[in-house]
């Protein structure tokens, strides 16, 4: 691979994903790097052998900007780099809720913008990330971007129109699982278990589910069913579950997710 890539703003999923691309084949001489306090861009040029330089140079020098600052500080990042970008640099934007217009606006005429939503299990090489196109990308632009995506995980193309869905869905998704962990994990201990065997029943048990859900091909519903024995305790268990509204109450988050995502987009919070 020949092209360099920058990737601007190195913190935790930046790093994810430099290693992610090492690993795939990359070479550290094809990557740089910025972050924002020294001693970080020394950590980084140490652990990988990349090149740490300026935000300036990155985007003079790099054929592929990938910015992954904070959503708030993408102003700031932008305006910083606009007179160095030229419309031939492919940015890739990870931030959660800005549009490609935003980017396309700031940047040259021309430059070609893809929206990346990926999500945290990246750091262990299993995330989700949804690649959208702006207006001035191409096939190709998305081909590249899966190409450096997929070294951290699975990649999926959508219209930029279902990026806050997918950000409510996805991006947020493991958190929802830590959450209904968290709330398994004290379940047994009320029932009478000690903290870290019921940690490690609960946590096996949704990676067995994970897996089966990939790789078995079946709806989850006949997954559910069987489990569900006749008069058995999964069913007394599930009923529980749909007296207390928790389908309801899951798709009211992802909606409330959603609707965050929207207003992040717009500017309004």
């Amino acid at each position: 691979m020949t092209q360099k890539v920058a990737v601007l703003g190195t913190g935790k999923i930046g790093e994810a994903l430099l290693s992610g691309m090492i690993r795939g084949g990359w070479a550290p001489s094809d990557l740089l790097v910025t972050a924002r306090r020294p001693e970080r861009a020394a950590q980084l040029h140490e652990r990988y052998g990349v090149e740490a330089v300026s935000n300036a140079e990155a985007a003079k020098s790099a054929d592929t900007l990938i910015l992954t600052v904070k959503p708030q500080d993408m102003g700031t990042l932008l305006t910083e780099l606009a007179p160095h970008v030229p419309a031939d640099r492919l940015v890739i934007s990870g931030a959660a809720g800005i549009p490609t217009s935003y980017f396309e606006e700031r940047l040259a005429v021309g430059t070609p913008v893809v929206r990346v939503m990926t999500n945290t299990p990246a750091l262990v090489d299993e995330a989700m990330s949804v690649i959208s196109a702006g207006t001035h990308a191409t096939g190709a632009h998305l081909t590249r971007a899966e190409e450096i995506f997929s070294g951290v995980g699975k990649t999926l193309r959508v219209p930029e129109s279902q990026q806050d869905a997918c950000t409510a869905l996805s991006g947020s998704g493991p958190a929802y699982f830590y959450f209904l962990v968290e709330a398994m994990t004290d379940a047994g201990i009320l029932l009478g278990l000690p903290r870290d065997k019921a940690h490690d029943l609960i946590v096996q048990a949704a990676i067995g589910a994970a897996v089966m859900l990939r790789d078995s091909g079946e709806h989850p519903v006949k997954l559910r069913e069987n489990v569900t024995s006749p008069a058995g305790t999964t069913i007394n268990a599930i009923r529980e579950l749909e007296n207390h509204g928790v389908r309801a109450a899951l798709i009211a988050a992802l909606e409330a997710a959603r609707d965050r995502s929207r207003e992040l987009a717009s500017g309004s919070g």
